[in-house]
């Protein structure tokens, strides 16, 4: 059986936020995230990684290296130029997904807009993370640079 994990702001080959995270370099973030990535996920897991790929380039060949079907749901820094290069890598891209009364985005939903769903699940906000349980954040550094079951988050 498929399972569903989620994940945000790897942000591969950023060699400044790779440094301001702790790491010596950006390749020494991106093997991390990959090693974590696929001993948690197999190929038959859907993973919808919620946005800030990388920073702002076409450098979606890192995708390649990931096990599990992979959604997409753009972020700030995924240019919409970018965006036919990216589906030669993962399964899908949209701007959110509906999922299990969640909404999955990569920039939390206005506060207004929270009350239509259990859960908003987002990046973007790195530690910044929103005080309030119906927002949870998935960013790659608040998750140890391991996607997380959608199930153990909301359960």
């Amino acid at each position: 059986m498929s399972r569903v994990f989620v994940f945000s702001d790897p942000h591969f080959g950023h060699e400044k936020l790779a440094i301001h995270r702790g790491f010596s370099s950006a390749k020494e973030q991106d093997e991390l995230i990959i090693k974590n990535w696929n001993k948690t996920i197999h190929k038959r897991d859907t993973v919808y990684l919620l946005g800030d790929i990388t920073m702002e380039k076409d450098n979606y060949s890192i995708l390649k290296e990931l096990n599990g079907i992979i959604n997409v749901a753009q972020g700030n820094h995924d240019k919409p130029q970018h965006t036919q290069s990216l589906l030669n890598h993962v399964n899908k891209v949209a701007s959110c997904y509906k999922l299990k009364d969640c909404l999955l985005t990569h920039i939390p939903i206005h506060p207004f807009e929270i009350n239509r769903f259990k859960y908003n699940i987002h990046g973007h906000v790195h530690l910044n993370t929103i005080k309030d349980y119906r927002y949870i954040n998935v960013c790659a550094e608040v998750m140890d640079y391991t996607p997380i079951l959608l199930d153990a988050l909301i359960k």
